[in-house]
């Protein structure tokens, strides 16, 4: 094994805490009798732990080394995985390269473990060649990136040389990318121990679609107009969506994620407090094949904070352009964001005409910034009344006639914070499980 990664170029870069390099300097020590065979044993163990490790965070099964090498290829962000996720694959001198790792990747993918497991009483590499994971809910795993690894893994497993697993790898760098960003649609951000970025995938994404959200529908379809015009490279803005709480701001914004993911659209989710990294954020991502929503949930400053100076910077008015694939979309249940008072208008002047104070326009200056500003009111009672009913007709029988589920509701929204689509989905909720415990 160690033969062959020794002679990986494009593909070079694994790091060093890299499962494939692990296992290869324990094969090394095993041929040259360096080790104890106890102790390669154990240093063996370790490894495939992290590969068990890794297949249920993934949901990988069958053949979890194949599993494993796939999930390499695919998440190696290199010179060539990048520039065939942008413009795919061409005629060129680096297709020698390539070709010649791929064929490194096949001879990897037909190891014949069977000489280290003989010496060493082992048979956790033949268990893992023929895998039967315990089956587990979607939200368990990656479902996504488990079904993109599988179905490649598949493919590469037939194919008879680096030639055709060239053609079935650049395609899939084509249609779905290469690294975190191909694999996953939606990410938060953590500081990196080198000053950096780091971005953690979020798996657990609620499934809902903009026909999900009952009534609305201006606001809907304002909000798909940019997003369309965002995801097919054309003039766009920022997005602000504002209004009372608990009226679908936010299942808006991952309605539409999910129902354009597949159009290359990926987001990002920001808070308030990490807007110092807004910078390194969009140096990371702006030379990628994708189009990023960086989202801002609940969206507001108190008097004292300044944050919002730095998404003022991003957003317009720093020395480096905003790139195009970057779009800042928000939500807030403030219109202008940051908490006016009336002192904000003591240093107003009169002198023939009335001009707004410097406080106030400094304040007012970041929701301007904001061109597509998309207001959510409260519901009417007839309004609430259709997303109550909207909401249980999902849900089967709730062993209530319509005149009931409807009376139900006006006394539930009495106890808990008026008409709105939250109140009605908390509602349901409660006549759901009230429902399924009888």
């Amino acid at each position: 094994m160690y033969r062959e990664t020794s002679k990986l170029l494009l593909y070079s870069n694994l790091g060093e805490d890299s499962i494939l390099l692990r296992l290869s300097e324990i094969f090394f020590d095993w041929d040259h009798k360096a080790c104890e065979k106890s102790a390669l044993i154990r240093r063996i163990y370790v490894e495939i732990k992290r590969i068990l490790d890794l297949a249920t965070t993934y949901g990988f099964d069958t053949n979890l080394w194949h599993n494993y090498l796939t999930f390499v290829l695919i998440t190696n962000e290199n010179s060539f995985s990048l520039t065939c996720e942008r413009v795919g694959a061409s005629e060129g001198s680096v297709n020698h390269f390539a070709k010649a790792d791929f064929r490194i990747f096949k001879n990897l993918f037909d190891f014949d473990f069977g000489p280290i497991e003989a010496d060493l009483g082992i048979d956790c590499f033949s268990v893992l060649s023929n895998y039967r994971a315990i089956p587990k809910k979607a939200q368990m795993y990656y479902r996504n990136v488990s079904e993109k690894v599988r179905a490649l893994s598949a493919a590469i497993e037939q194919a008879k040389d680096e030639n055709e697993i060239f053609d079935l790898v650049t395609a899939h760098y084509r249609d779905c990318g290469v690294g975190m960003f191909g694999l996953n649609r939606a990410f938060r951000i953590r500081p990196a121990e080198n000053g950096g970025v780091e971005f953690c995938a979020i798996n657990n994404i609620d499934s809902v679609v903009l026909s999900d959200l009952i009534g609305y529908e201006y606001q809907k379809k304002e909000l798909r107009e940019n997003t369309e015009a965002f995801v097919s490279g054309r003039s766009c803005n920022n997005m602000l969506l504002y209004g009372d709480a608990g009226t679908g701001k936010s299942t808006s914004v991952k309605a539409i994620l999910n129902e354009y993911c597949d159009q290359g659209l990926r987001m990002i989710e920001i808070y308030k407090h990490q807007f110092g990294l807004l910078s390194e954020v969009i140096a990371r991502v702006k030379n990628r094949n994708y189009r990023f929503m960086i989202f801002i949930d609940d969206l507001s400053f108190e008097e004292h904070e300044v944050e919002y100076k730095f998404l003022k910077a991003v957003i317009e008015g720093g020395v480096e352009t905003k790139p195009d694939n970057v779009l800042i979309c928000a939500t807030s249940n403030r219109r202008h964001l940051i908490q006016e008072t009336w002192k904000d208008r003591n240093d107003m002047e009169f002198n023939g005409d009335v001009h707004r104070s410097d406080t106030m326009e400094e304040k007012l200056s970041l929701a301007a910034r904001f061109g597509c500003a998309i207001n959510y009111n409260n519901p009417d009672r007839k309004q609430y009344h259709d997303i109550v009913k909207g909401i249980a007709s999902r849900c089967g029988d709730l062993g209530l006639t319509e005149e009931q589920l409807l009376l139900e509701a006006n006394k539930w929204e009495i106890r808990h914070g008026g008409v709105s689509g939250r109140t009605a989905q908390q509602f349901i909720n409660y006549l759901a499980g009230t429902v399924k415990q009888k």
